[in-house]
């Protein structure tokens, strides 16, 4: 054995080098990748062609080995690390050769482009990154963040540390509609970091705030981090648990498991959002606490400016937090009650199936008592009774077609069940109410008269759904009587947004925040997954720079505002009408319905093509596009090299051997706590991309096949790898600000600056893991 290394372990050494020299060498780190795998085979093959490289592997024809197995322990948990006195022989790295390592590389690569980047399933999700990217430069581009940067300030500034803690706002909130953490550092290091100096602000905690909510994008929805993290999870996982089931006896992972073992990138998206807002509030809280405890290092700032009219205490509690509090808790409280719910009298022609018992109890006896040892003796005894009560029965029930009485029935029973008030105007309501509550607010010194109007308008349309409109009426009907008591809430709506667009705040983060609840509101509530959701976002990141572009310009945005009405009218449509017109007896309502949509969605695309134009011909969208191209490119040429830099670690051995290794831990806890304390160490020398692609495929099999929640162990795994962006010597964000930061900000500020927040990163990954609670709440909540 050269240098008394195991052959396996010499590989691994020279594939990290290779790496790591690779991304020194100044080569971009797409190629870098691809490089040091071809290299680091080269080298390998070599040695083992020389017979330098010798792997002591158990001789599995020993009688010891034989004994083992006899004893009843699986041949899949025996390794070097667990009995290493157990008799061993020498063989070469490449059992079958180099040649044949190499014949069989060259395939995998060429499945793998395809299942990958082509054509495979993963394509469609892994289009998200490009909408994505596209949606977070366009908004970058179209100056979101100065006007969002300026405003938090003057919002924040009179607190102790109140600059520090508006950067910390704008970075979560930049997080939600952009994602790039390159373009959200470099930004607020350009426009924030010289305002923080010249108030006095420490050098330290201004960089190290800076670069830290930055780095926000990589955990708060949407992410690329999970999207990413997110295609390799569900492959992982179902085949982790497939394996997990074999081994237990049992036929598949649904058998074993009780559940489909299954995990999207939408449920991944519900799952990051609750981590990624503790995360931004131990960043505020410990800006805030800094200062009160260095009130001359982070001191107060009043900023010129204003936000609109001034009001007093009371208004402000009335209008703008009494008043909608209300709203919103008397909607959910009438939710509660049943008054407010689904007016929807459709029903399917078919019986229910029956449900089977919880788990299934017709398996072999090895299965059975894996599972009672997995689900517990009562969960099984409670199988056992379901499905005997079931067969009782006669079996489970099939779905059969309904009679005609027995339609009519169902139906009469959906139509008694309805609530009074429907979902869609209850939601109308509340939106149209609380944009009033904040427009009287915000300008109590205006008439009233024109919002008291809008506010009749909407108590109208309450009663009109409740005295007027039955389940049964038809929607072309519920429009019409609707009709009236929606013009005067828009006209009263009208006023409200005027008024609103005079304050600071509102006008600021009203336009951006409507696109983030649009794309995050379609995939957290499981609307849709992220791919329509991200293009959702693109094309609405397109339409508001232009907005804000014309508006620079002095030009008129009522294109834009009108095409953003007409995307509204078509989902209304859609919703509310079936626009199946290829179909047989087809109404008149519904031709006037599809009509209206098809011209709302017409409507809607020359407003989207306006918004490019209007962008070509600023200089915007060029750069925007070729910055798209760059970033995505990046991504799928480092996906290509990562799959080839992989396959060189499958070929001679060394992907088995750490798999050995980390099984050698009975505890799982401990297999997924040396896994995160690797990951964090890659960090410091490793950005997220080559650590999704080349660790996390080899160590992925062994965490994500015990019983961990797989929505725990990805989000831990994002949460960690959002810390190499902030761990010297290469992390990214820090990178980005020392291009930017001024002369007399140094190098040693910005790395002790992030000490701090590096910390509280670790402090947030031990919040999560103690309670994983966190990261399942939310997904647990919402339907999926």
């Amino acid at each position: 054995m050269l240098f008394g290394l195991d052959g396996v372990e010499i590989g691994l050494i020279i594939v990290f080098f290779c790496l790591f020299g690779g991304i020194l060498s100044g080569f971009p780190v797409a190629f870098a990748i691809g490089g040091a795998g071809v290299i680091s085979f080269g080298i390998i093959a070599a040695l083992d062609s020389a017979g330098l490289l010798v792997h002591q592997a158990i001789d599995t024809g020993s009688q010891a080995y034989r004994d083992l197995v006899n004893s009843g322990v699986k041949p899949d948990i025996i390794s070097v690390f667990r009995y290493p006195d157990l008799p061993r022989i020498g063989e070469p790295v490449f059992p079958a050769g180099w040649e044949t390592a190499l014949d069989r590389n060259v395939s995998f690569i060429v499945n793998r482009m395809n299942e990958r980047v082509l054509a495979g399933q993963s394509i469609e999700t892994l289009l998200a990154v490009l909408m994505f990217v596209l949606m977070g430069i366009t908004l970058e581009r179209s100056k979101i963040a100065n006007d969002l940067l300026t405003t938090m300030a003057r919002v924040f500034g009179p607190l102790p540390g109140g600059l520090a803690v508006s950067i910390v706002v704008v970075g979560a909130f930049l997080a939600a509609s952009t994602g790039i953490v390159g373009a959200t550092v470099v930004t607020m290091g350009l426009l924030a970091l010289p305002t923080m100096l010249r108030n006095n602000y420490s050098p330290e905690l201004a960089t190290g705030v800076i670069a830290a909510s930055g780095t926000l994008g990589q955990i708060i929805p949407p992410s690329i981090v999970i999207v990413l993290l997110g295609t390799l999870a569900g492959d992982l996982y179902s085949t982790a648990q497939e394996t997990r089931a074999v081994e237990a006896g049992c036929t598949d992972a649904l058998t074993y498991l009780g559940e489909p073992a299954v995990v999207s990138v939408g449920t991944l998206f519900q799952a990051a959002l609750l981590p990624g807002i503790m995360l931004a509030l131990l960043y505020a809280l410990y800006a805030f606490g800094y200062a009160l405890l260095n009130p001359e290092k982070a001191p107060a700032v009043e900023l010129s400016g204003g936000t609109g009219e001034p009001i007093t205490r009371s208004e402000g509690l009335t209008w703008l937090l009494g008043i909608p509090v209300a709203i919103i808790v008397g909607a959910v409280l009438l939710g509660s009650a049943g008054v407010i719910g689904s007016q929807n009298i459709s029903v399917s022609a078919f019986s229910d199936v029956s449900e089977g018992a919880s788990l299934r109890t017709n398996v072999s006896p090895e299965c059975q008592a894996s599972m009672i040892e997995l689900h517990g003796q009562s969960a099984w005894d409670q199988a056992v009774a379901e499905q005997e009560e079931i067969d009782a029965a006669g079996g489970a029930a099939s779905a059969e077609r309904l009679s005609e009485e027995e339609l009519v029935a169902a139906r009469e029973a959906k139509i008694a069940s309805a609530a009074p008030i429907g979902n869609g105007v209850a939601v109308v309501v509340v939106l149209l109410g609380l944009m009033l509550a904040m427009a009287r607010g915000i300008a109590p010194s205006r008439a009233a008269q024109p919002l008291i109007v809008g506010a009749i308008g909407l108590v109208l349309m309450l009663l009109f759904d409740i005295l007027l409109i039955s389940p049964t009426t038809s929607s072309g009907a519920t429009f019409l009587l609707l009709a009236l008591p929606f013009a005067l809430a828009a006209y009263g709506c009208k006023e409200a947004a005027a008024r609103c667009a005079t304050n600071d705040l509102i006008r600021v983060v009203f336009p951006p925040l409507v696109l983030i609840i649009a794309v995050l509101g379609s995939i957290l509530g499981g609307i849709t997954n992220p791919t329509p959701a991200a293009a959702l976002g693109a094309g609405g990141a397109i339409m508001l720079a232009a907005y804000r572009k014309l508006q620079d310009q002095g030009r008129s945005g009522k294109v834009i505002i009108w095409s953003t009405f007409a995307v509204i009218i078509a989902l209304l449509m859609g919703v509310n009408f079936d626009l199946r017109i290829n179909q047989g007896g087809v109404t008149v309502e519904t031709w006037i319905a599809f009509i209206v949509a098809y011209a709302a969605y017409i409507f809607a695309l020359f407003g989207l093509l306006f918004g490019c134009w209007v962008l070509f011909s600023s200089g915007v969208l060029t750069p925007v596009v070729r910055e798209t191209a760059k970033v995505t490119s990046m991504v799928f040429t480092i996906l290509i090299g990562s799959q080839l830099l992989n396959l060189v670690v499958i070929s001679f051995g060394g992907e088995h051997y750490i798999q050995q290794f980390l099984k050698s831990f009975d505890n799982e806890f401990t297999v997924f706590l040396i896994v995160m304390l690797v990951l964090f160490i890659l960090g410091f020398v490793l950005d997220f991309l080559e650590i999704i692609y080349i660790v996390i495929p080899i160590v992925g099999p062994v965490i994500y096949g015990g019983s961990f929640d797989p929505k725990w162990v990805t989000i831990m795994v994002a949460v960690n790898l959002q810390t190499s962006f902030l761990t010297p010597p290469f992390g990214f964000a820090l990178f980005y600000l020392r291009g930017v930061a001024p002369k007399e900000v140094t190098t040693g500020h910005i790395y002790r600056g992030i000490i701090p927040f590096v910390v509280i990163q670790v402090v947030g990954i031990a919040i999560l893991w103690f309670f994983p609670t966190i990261v399942t709440i939310v997904p647990d909540l919402i339907p999926n």
